[in-house]
């Protein structure tokens, strides 16, 4: 999964009864096959995150 900031990031449940949860990219950590995002999520809060099964990107422009 490749971001940059001003994209969002959706994250589907991965298990039953779990919620997907989306956010906008703020910044980009690290390089190459060690980047994680910062990311502000839908509910206000900030965390950084490293991507795995069930994340995309939708693109903002």
């Amino acid at each position: 999964m490749e971001a940059k900031a001003g994209d969002h990031i959706v994250v589907e449940g991965t298990i039953v009864d779990q919620g997907r949860r989306e956010g906008e990219v703020l910044e980009v950590i690290g390089s190459g096959d060690r980047k994680c995002y910062r990311v502000r999520w839908e509910d206000g809060h900030e965390s950084v995150f490293q991507p795995g099964a069930g994340a995309h990107v939708t693109s903002q422009g």
